[in-house]
C-alpha cells in the first residue's frame, strides 16, 4: 500500500474520522483508523455505535488497506511540516511516513480485524442546507435527555413531512422544537430518532454553508452525508413523547421579551445559586415588567427586566439554567412567553412570522414567600 497526500487534507480527514474512534476497546482495531487506498484515500473511524468515514484526494500508487492507531497517527501527522506526506506500507504492516525532513516508522494492524461499517438501505431521504441542519441540532440538542431509563429520549426526533423537517428533544424538564423547510424529500413522510451523541458529531462535520447535507433512513441505521464525509449511526427504537399533545397552547398570558435582556437578568440573580446551594429563580410577572429574585445561603439577589404585556401578577419559579438555555438557543432577538398558572409550563415562541421554534420549560414549585 502506497500513496501520497497533502498534509493539511490528511490531518483534516484524521481529525474528522477520529471523532468516532473508541477511546478504549477490547478490540484494538477499534482504537484505530481504517485507511483504504484505491482511487483516493478513505479514512474511517467506528466505535460500534457511530461510524465516520471521509474521502480525501490522494495519489495512490499501490492500493490496499490498513489500520493505524488513531491517536499516534494523528499526533504524527499534526507535527509534520506543511508539505506532501508519502505513506508506504510493507507486507508486515510496517508503515513508513515521510514529509519534508521528517520520517516515522510505525506498526499497523491488519484491516481484516476491523468491523465493517453498516450499509444503510436507501428507503427514505431528505436534503437540507448544512447551515440549517447545524443550527437545528444546536438549538435542540441541549434538551436531549441524559437519563438512560428512557433510552429513546437520549436522542432527538426527526419528523419529516411536506411542511419540512421538525426536530424535537425532551428531557422531562424542558422541550425544544425546531422547524425548517426542506430542499428535497424522497419516499414521503417519515420519522426517526437519532442518538444525541451522534448529533453532536453531525454538528461538528457540518459547515456554515449553503451546500446540501443529505439524511438517509435505513431499517436500523441512519446515514448523514456532508460533503466528502459520511456518518452512520444506529436508530433509537421506542415510543417518543407525543409532543404535540404535551404542549399547552391556550395560555391567557402573553408577554414580549428582549431575549438578551432577559438572559442578563436571569444571569445576574443566578450569581447566588450554585451546585451546592440550589434555588429556583422566582419570577413575578407584572405590567410591562418581571421581578426576578433568588435566595440561598450565599445571599439574595433581585433584578427587574422590562417586558411588553400584562403578567397579571403571576408568580412562578424556574430552574435558572433551564430557562436561560431555552432563551439562549432561541434564534430570535425577541420572544413571546406564554404563561397560565404558577404550576403550568412556560412556552417560548417567536414574536412574529412563522413559528420555526418552540421551547417549553416546566416550572419549579415555590415555597411560600418567606
Amino acid at each position: 500500500m502506497k500513496f501520497s497526500c497533502e498534509k493539511a487534507l490528511l490531518q483534516s480527514a484524521i481529525a474528522v474520522s477520529s471523532r468516532a474512534v473508541a477511546q478504549k476497546s477490547s478490540i484494538p482495531a477499534l482504537e484505530g483508523l481504517l485507511l483504504h487506498a484505491d482511487n483516493g484515500l478513505t479514512v474511517s473511524g467506528y466505535n460500534m455505535q457511530t461510524g465516520i468515514r471521509t474521502h480525501v484526494s490522494a495519489d495512490v500508487t499501490d492500493p490496499g488497506e490498513l489500520v493505524l492507531n488513531a491517536r499516534l497517527f494523528g499526533d504524527i501527522i499534526r507535527r509534520m511540516p506543511d508539505d506532501v506526506v508519502t505513506f508506504a506500507c510493507d507486507e508486515k504492516q510496517m508503515v513508513h511516513l515521510h514529509c519534508g525532513d521528517a520520517d516515522f516508522d510505525i506498526l499497523g494492524l491488519c484491516a481484516a480485524d476491523y468491523p465493517e461499517l453498516p450499509d444503510v438501505e436507501d428507503e427514505y431521504s431528505i436534503s437540507i442546507q448544512q447551515k440549517f441542519l447545524k443550527a437545528m441540532i444546536e438549538e435542540t440538542a441541549f434538551a436531549v435527555s441524559t437519563n438512560e431509563s428512557r433510552p429513546v429520549h437520549t436522542g432527538a426526533l426527526f419528523e419529516i413531512s411536506d411542511k419540512g423537517l421538525t426536530m424535537v428533544a425532551v428531557d422531562g424538564f424542558r422541550l425544544a422544537v425546531r422547524r425548517e423547510p426542506l430542499e428535497k424529500i424522497e419516499g414521503g413522510a417519515f420519522s426517526f430518532v437519532t442518538p444525541g451523541g451522534a448529533l453532536s458529531e453531525v454538528k461538528g462535520i457540518c459547515g456554515d454553508v449553503e451546500d446540501l447535507a443529505s439524511v438517509t433512513l435505513g431499517k436500523r441505521h441512519i446515514l448523514f452525508e456532508v460533503g466528502d464525509t459520511e456518518l452512520i449511526c444506529r436508530r433509537l427504537e421506542g415510543e417518543f413523547l407525543d409532543y404535540k399533545n404535551a404542549i399547552p397552547r391556550k395560555n391567557p398570558i402573553a408577554l414580549i421579551a428582549d431575549t438578551k435582556a432577559l438572559i442578563s437578568s436571569i444571569d445576574r440573580v443566578s450569581v447566588v445559586i450554585s451546585d451546592k446551594l440550589k434555588s429556583p429563580v422566582r419570577c413575578l410577572f407584572d405590567q410591562d415588567k418581571v421581578l426576578l429574585s433568588a435566595k440561598t445561603g450565599n445571599g439574595e439577589a433581585k433584578d427587574v427586566c422590562r417586558l411588553s404585556g400584562d403578567g397579571q401578577g403571576l408568580e412562578i419559579g424556574f430552574n435558572n439554567r433551564y430557562l436561560m438555555e431555552a432563551l439562549r438557543y432561541a434564534p430570535a432577538d425577541s420572544v413571546k412567553i406564554e404563561l397560565n398558572t404558577g404550576v403550568s409550563p412556560a412556552i417560548i415562541v417567536p414574536t412574529e412570522g412563522e413559528e420555526n421554534f418552540l421551547y417549553m420549560v416546566l416550572p419549579v414549585r415555590l415555597k411560600s414567600a418567606e
